[in-house]
Formats: C-alpha cells, sequence, structure tokens
C-alpha cells in the first residue's frame, strides 16, 4: 500500500474571480461565501488553473451544462492537473456519453430500486447499531473516524459482496483517487491498478462459484447486443460502485451529523419530530451537497450568455446550484421543514445518480440510529473539523463531546 501524503499544493488563490481553485484550502474550509461572490459577479467563471476550467455559479447555468451532452463530454469527470489521452470509458456509465451511456446506465438501475432498499435496510441499521456499540460509553469520539466513514463502505461491500473487513483499502483507494489523485498521476493510477486487480480476483472466483451479489450480477449482465459485458466494462462499473457508493454518502451523513451538532434547536426538533427527517435528510442533502462532477468542453457554445471554449474543463458545482438564492428562498439557511426542495445533489439530466435510493436511506438510518441512541451531543471545542479537499467535501474529522460529557 501507497503512503498517502497530502497533495502537492497549490499558489494560494488571491483573486476568486479570475483564478478560482477548488482545491484551495479556503474553499475546502468554506466554499459558501466563495460562491456567492462569483454568482454575483457572473454565472459563468474561469482559471487558468487545471489547464482551463469553467465554474458555472448559478443553478440555471449547471442546469444548462448538465442537460447538453453535446457540448460538454462526460469522459472526464474529475478537474485535475493532468489530463491524458482517453481510449474508452473508465467508469461506465459515469464516464460515459450517448449513444453509450443509456444502455450502460439502464443495466445498473435494478439493484438500485426503492424495494431493493428495503431489503438493504435492516443490515445498514444493524451495522449503525455496531459502530455506536464501539463508543457509547466514551465521552469523547471522531464521529467520522468511528461512524460516519464505515457506515456505506460496509453497505456497498455487503452489496458487491465482498468482506466488509476490506473496508479500509477502499477508503484508501478513494483518498488515492479523489484528493491526491488531482494532483498526482501516478497516485491515481496505482489506485485504478490496485481496484482493478482486487476486483478481478474476486470475478475469477465467481466464475467456478457464483453468487447472489453485484459482482455476478454485472458479470450475467447482457449488453444491448444481447452479448454479456467485457471485463473492462465490468471492472469499470465496479470501481464506480465502491468509489461512487463510499465517499458521497459518507460525506453527506458527516455534514448532517456535524450541521445536528452546532445547531441543537434543529437537534431537538428532529429527536421530538422523528417524522420529519426525510423532509431534513433533503434538506441536508441540498445544503451540504457532498458531489461536485466535472465535463469537457468538446464543442464551443455559451452559456448563460457566457462563451465556453473547447480545451477546457468544467468544474459542475451541483453544491453551488444548490445555494442559489433564485432557486432557493433563503438559500443560506438550513430549513429542516423546507416544503420545495427540488436540490441537485444528485446531479441533472441523463447523469444523475444511480445510488439515490441507497444514499437517502443510508442518510435516513445513520441518522435516526444516531439520535435514538445519542441525543445529546456537540462538537467538541478541544478538536477540530477537517474537511475533505477536491471532488467531495464532509468531514473527515469530527470530534464530539457525547451526553453528560458535553
Amino acid at each position: 500500500m501507497s503512503d498517502v501524503s497530502q497533495p502537492a499544493a497549490h499558489p494560494p488563490v488571491t483573486d476568486w474571480l479570475n483564478d478560482f481553485d477548488h482545491t484551495d484550502p479556503q474553499w475546502t474550509e468554506d466554499p459558501f461565501p466563495i460562491w456567492d461572490e462569483l454568482r454575483a459577479a457572473s454565472p459563468v467563471v474561469h482559471t487558468e488553473r487545471f489547464l482551463g476550467c469553467y465554474l458555472p455559479t448559478t443553478y440555471e447555468a449547471v442546469r444548462a451544462i448538465a442537460n447538453d451532452p453535446e457540448h460538454f463530454s462526460s469522459r472526464r469527470i474529475i478537474v485535475r492537473d493532468a489530463r491524458p489521452e482517453i481510449t474508452k470509458s473508465a467508469a461506465p456509465p459515469i464516464t460515459s456519453d450517448p449513444p453509450v451511456h443509456k444502455p450502460a446506465k439502464q443495466l445498473l438501475l435494478p439493484p438500485f430500486t426503492p424495494d431493493a432498499m428495503k431489503k438493504l435496510e435492516p443490515r445498514v441499521r444493524a451495522i449503525c447499531n455496531e459502530l455506536i456499540d464501539g463508543f457509547i460509553t466514551e465521552k469523547q469520539v471522531d464521529a467520522a473516524a468511528r461512524y460516519t466513514k464505515h457506515i456505506p463502505v460496509r453497505a456497498i461491500a455487503h452489496m458487491l459482496g465482498i468482506p466488509e473487513s476490506d473496508s479500509d483499502l477502499f477508503i484508501n483507494w478513494i483518498h488515492m483517487i479523489l484528493e491526491l489523485g488531482i494532483k498526482d498521476e501516478n497516485m491515481l493510477l496505482q489506485a485504478v491498478h490496485e481496484m482493478s486487480d482486487y476486483f478481478s480476483a474476486h470475478i475469477e472466483e465467481r466464475r467456478s462459484r457464483p453468487t447472489d451479489d453485484l459482482i455476478s450480477y454485472l458479470m450475467n449482465a447482457r449488453g444491448k447486443d444481447g452479448q454479456p459485458l467485457e471485463e473492462e466494462h465490468v471492472l469499470g462499473s465496479l470501481r464506480l460502485l465502491l468509489i461512487a457508493g463510499i465517499d458521497t454518502t459518507w460525506s453527506a451523513i458527516g455534514s448532517s451529523l456535524w450541521h445536528l451538532a452546532h445547531t441543537p434547536a434543529d437537534r431537538e426538533r428532529l429527536v421530538a419530530e422523528p417524522e420529519l427527517m426525510p423532509t431534513a435528510v433533503e434538506e441536508f442533502l441540498r445544503a451540504y451537497s457532498p458531489v461536485t462532477m466535472a465535463r469537457e468542453v468538446v464543442k464551443e457554445t455559451t452559456v448563460s450568455g457566457c462563451p465556453v471554449k473547447p480545451g477546457n474543463m468544467v468544474l459542475l458545482s451541483f453544491p453551488a446550484a444548490n445555494r442559489d438564492p433564485k432557486m432557493f428562498p433563503d438559500a443560506d439557511k438550513v430549513v429542516i421543514d423546507r416544503r420545495e426542495n427540488r436540490h441537485a445533489a444528485f446531479g441533472l439530466g441523463i447523469h444523475r445518480c444511480v445510488g439515490s435510493n441507497l444514499a437517502r436511506m443510508e442518510m435516513q438510518v445513520a441518522l435516526e440510529e444516531w439520535l435514538k441512541r445519542i441525543p445529546d451531543f456537540a462538537l467538541d471545542p478541544a478538536g477540530s473539523v477537517t474537511w475533505s479537499q477536491g471532488t467531495v467535501r464532509g468531514p473527515r474529522q469530527l470530534p464530539f463531546l457525547l451526553g453528560k460529557a458535553m
């Protein structure tokens, strides 16, 4: 396993309007005022960093790009320092464009239906309670290290039929791809190769001993030509499911608990009115959307009156769209009983998240089980909250004081 350190530093940003950088510590710590400043200036801004990149700042501009695969390709979905040549889709369907995209996505829908999630829910509740059992008698806990990151890791491992005990391996790969890989091409490639080797061994095992899990499901799937999927397609989809199924939801659960820790009124209300949880989860998804995707400009066009040119990437910030006051009244406030909430946390357009039912269920279960057993908690003033950098934003250290220790 590699020595996972922090990515190489970029020069600090001094002019957000003309030189933004989503890996800058200011953005990582508190991006909301930056988005407000940029949105007030223009619906689309540009930086020369990352070999040239646009950022749509409004809901309307984000929606226009997400719904325009003709001008904006999904073949690259992370804004990075390097832009190597691409020969084929690395993680179908998320890195596929029409017409290849639709059949690749349709293959992945059946395992993630609401009915499938109901069957998985008891396992997720059990995972949450097993984790809480490990620290409920303690006065202080890092909720990210001991709770939030393990729930989606173990749930997706359960669905894939791979050992939940390998979770540290999965978390390391995700850190290498989504954070370190932005600035270090070798780190990205190493993680991809290690993941492919890992899944190849499981595929080989299932050739002689088929199982009832997502790996066997993909091995048995047929493409639109009626033929089995190529192994590279299966591997790409498995890498996608592992990456997309972990960091995003872990970050969303962590951000929600962070909010409840420093907003006692909302925490107390959810304890008193548990039926409000589904509405609160939607608001946490809007207010603390974890995922920023990317597109590559492949044809010249305009977005909200702003010209965009090929040779540039687009940082497609669903979190910034979800803070647009033209779309959401009191966009900067967390309103846990917000009635109308057409947020973009799961994306917009053809690439809307396949696993949205899974993420919602995991968030709701994780928060319900925590509040049932730990209704009183607060941020530990002796510790510090740290946030992840890059494509997915969520708390990586979340020091809490529990119950009577507060």
